[in-house]
């Protein structure tokens, strides 16, 4: 999907962008540049509850790494200045994608919502990754 400005001017890409690409960045794991590099230039989209994975990555982090606690929240609070849309999935239809891939409902989510808009499906997760590629969203 493709948004446009004019008949002959592209904007930007639709791009759907699930945790582990996000907590990459966020995080600033060594997968940080690719996926960045990835997103750049594009209009950023996932679920709603993105939100509440990302705080998961965030307390996951602390946990492992409790001396590093205020940094790991200052680089938690950047998530929400990244202008990435928060969309409702429909789940009716999660359950029947995750069956059909052996994904759980969350992961489906991503996928359902990156099928539905036609859009790349930017994910660190391999099984993930590769149901996005037999349907075409990588």
């Amino acid at each position: 999907m493709t948004r446009w400005r004019s008949c002959d001017q592209i904007v930007t890409a639709v791009k759907v962008v699930d945790a582990s690409a996000l907590g990459a960045v966020l995080f600033i794991e060594q997968t940080a540049d690719a996926v960045a590099a990835q997103l750049q230039d594009a209009t950023l989209v996932a679920p709603h509850l993105l939100g509440h994975e990302i705080a998961s990555v965030c307390l996951k982090k602390i946990g492992s790494n409790p001396e590093k606690r205020a940094v790991i929240m200052t680089q938690f609070a950047g998530w929400g200045q990244l202008g990435i849309e928060l969309v409702e999935v429909d789940h009716q239809a999660v359950p029947p994608l995750a069956e059909s891939f052996g994904l759980s409902a969350y992961d489906a989510s991503y996928l359902w919502l990156a099928r539905q808009l036609g859009a790349e499906l930017v994910t660190l997760d391999r099984q993930l990754a590769q149901a996005a590629a037999a349907l075409g969203h990588t």
